[in-house]
């Protein structure tokens, strides 16, 4: 658990402090000025974006790996990053995971993740955060109710520091949004467990374009 901690950390270097997938349109048009605002962008970015992307990919790989279908990750990989509309997105989602791989191989020595950054560096794979630190959880022998939790962690803590940041908020505001978020990790668990592969890919449109608004913006803290 404790090794898991170390890569769940807001401050892990693997760059996605630049990243904001979105919510900094929300602050430069004045939707999102407050911890409560915050927390509401952080509720529909849980429940209508990570539940039918990130959340289900992992349920998937596990499924696929259980069964020794390697290629069926990689068909997840392309599924995850084509299904992104906003090319910052998609950008920003690539360059994450390759810090990972890159970060998580150094930690461990990891057959599986070594393939997968093969597939990645011949351009037979794009990368995808979901799918690095889900490979990673499985070797590492935690269960798939663990590594969609532990991943809903990361990436909410690493979105909530980011707004702390951006609006700016107290960090004691941030912790409370953290805490809240994270109460709700079970149920949400449980969502994606009902969910089968029809459901991948759904999301609210607001968030998409807001990422993809992203690119315009007059000025800019985040990369995507």
């Amino acid at each position: 658990m404790l090794r898991i901690i170390q890569i769940c950390d807001s401050n892990f270097p693997i760059g996605s402090f630049n990243h904001s997938y979105g919510m900094e349109s929300y602050l430069r048009n004045n939707k999102i000025t407050c911890a409560e605002g915050l927390k509401e962008y952080l509720d529909v970015f849980l429940n209508n974006v990570f539940v039918y992307s990130d959340g289900l990919a992992i349920k998937m790989l596990y499924q696929y790996m259980d069964e020794n279908q390697f290629e069926k990750i990689i068909d997840l990989d392309r599924s995850l990053i084509v299904q992104t509309v906003a090319k910052e997105t998609r950008n920003g989602s690539k360059l994450v995971a390759s810090r990972m791989i890159r970060l998580f191989l150094d930690l461990y020595d990891c057959d599986i993740l070594k393939e997968y950054e093969r597939k990645i560096r011949e351009k037979e794979a794009f990368g995808h955060p979901a799918i690095v630190f889900g490979l990673l959880m499985y070797t590492l022998n935690f269960s798939k109710e663990e590594a969609i939790s532990f991943h809903m962690y990361s990436t909410i803590s690493t979105l909530i520091q980011n707004g702390v940041r951006a609006i700016p908020l107290g960090q004691k505001d941030g912790q409370i949004i953290l805490k809240n978020c994270s109460e709700k990790f079970k149920d949400l668990y449980e969502k994606i467990e009902t969910l089968d592969y029809s459901f991948f890919g759904g999301c609210v449109p607001g968030i998409e374009l807001a990422q993809i608004n992203h690119e315009v913006l007059e000025f800019r803290l985040f990369m995507s």
